[in-house]
């Protein structure tokens, strides 16, 4: 990802915050020919490796868990975009006279070894998974759900995990600009309709 100096975050304590938070991914890989993309939910693992790990799961109908698999078996890499808020910027906003618009916005790239999961890890992984997104429902799925079924749906996905090698955020926040001209856009954003527009604001 191209990160011009006044956009880097390097600290692991911001962009795997930002991980946990945005945890709807997209995840990229590389058959040999294309590339090709899953957007899906991640879990991320701080506890394993230097920068922690990702663990998920795609249809099995879905051919990228070959490409995880492939990339396993060479040692190859895949890549996990993680997109937060974004908004654009109108020259407008500014007191700079010559200025062009633009898009603010925040992303975290995570590059990472994969691996296929087994039952056991994968059995892990999805009550990991529902604890996260379903705890705090009164009546959380899948609640007295039959171990047949659960199987049934188990054998229709593969699970895999990314060892991160590399993390890259970009906070895209104006920081180039002027005060005076920062201070406009917050305010402008501040008026806004969009959850986006104002999130960019705070």
């Amino acid at each position: 990802m191209y990160i011009p100096a006044a956009f880097r975050v390097d600290g692991f304590d911001e962009t795997s915050a930002f991980i946990e938070e945005h945890s709807f991914a997209t995840l990229v890989t590389f058959d040999g020919e294309a590339a090709f993309a899953t957007h899906l939910p991640l879990l991320f693992n701080n506890k394993s490796g230097e920068l922690g790990a990702l663990s998920g799961h795609v249809a099995r109908g879905n051919e990228q868990w070959k490409h995880l698999q492939k990339a396993a078996e060479n040692r190859g890499e895949v890549l996990a975009i993680f997109q937060g808020p974004h908004a654009y910027i109108s020259p407008s906003w500014y007191e700079t006279d010559l200025a062009v618009p633009t898009w603010n916005y925040i992303a975290v790239h995570a590059y990472g070894a994969p691996r296929i999961l087994d039952d056991e890890a994968l059995d892990a992984q999805l009550r990991a998974m529902i604890e996260k997104y379903e705890s705090a429902f009164p009546s959380p799925w899948p609640g007295d759900l039959p171990q047949d079924f659960w199987t049934k749906l188990r054998g229709a996905i593969v699970g895999f995990e990314i060892e991160i090698t590399r993390l890259e955020g970009k906070w895209k926040l104006g920081q180039n600009r002027s005060q005076s001209d920062q201070e406009n856009v917050i305010a402008t954003l501040q008026k806004a309709l969009s959850d986006d527009e104002r999130a960019i604001a705070n």
